[in-house]
C-alpha cells in the first residue's frame, strides 16, 4: 500500500504523561532496551524538560516523557502494544490489569504510573 501524499498529517512521535518522567523514561528504556537520546548540541537536558527515548537500532519510534502535575486517574484512550515476556515485565515493575482469556489473546498490563499497554507474546 503506498502513502497518500496529500494527507493532512503523517506520524511523527509517541509521547507518555508522567508524574515522574525522569523515572518513568527510565522504565521504559529498561523495558523497551531504549536509551536516552543525546541533545544534538550536547547540553544536558533541564531536568523538568520532556525525555526522548530512542530504540538505539533505529527500528522503533522516538516516545517523549512529559512531565504533567497530575496523576492517570483513567483509562488511556490511546496505548502501547509491544511484543515480549509479561512476566519479566511485571518483574520489572509493571502491574498486571488482565490475563488473556476468550475475549482478549494478550496480557494488558500498566507501567510504574498506571499507563495500559498490552503485551503480545512471540508467538502470538
Amino acid at each position: 500500500m503506498t502513502a497518500v501524499r496529500n494527507a493532512p498529517a503523517r506520524f511523527k512521535d509517541l509521547c507518555l504523561d508522567a508524574v515522574d518522567h525522569q523515572a518513568l523514561a527510565d522504565w521504559w528504556c529498561a523495558a523497551l532496551g531504549y536509551v536516552r537520546r543525546e541533545s544534538p548540541d550536547g547540553a544536558e537536558p533541564e531536568p523538568q524538560w520532556p525525555v526522548p527515548i530512542v530504540d538505539p537500532a533505529g527500528a522503533g519510534p522516538l516516545i517523549w516523557v512529559n512531565l504533567v502535575p497530575e496523576p492517570k486517574t483513567v483509562k488511556n484512550r490511546m496505548h502501547l502494544d509491544v511484543s515480549g515476556d509479561p512476566v519479566r515485565l511485571i518483574a520489572l515493575g509493571a502491574t498486571l490489569l488482565r490475563r488473556p482469556d476468550e475475549d482478549v489473546h494478550w496480557h494488558v498490563l500498566a507501567d510504574p504510573e498506571g499507563n495500559e499497554f498490552c503485551v503480545f507474546t512471540p508467538d502470538e
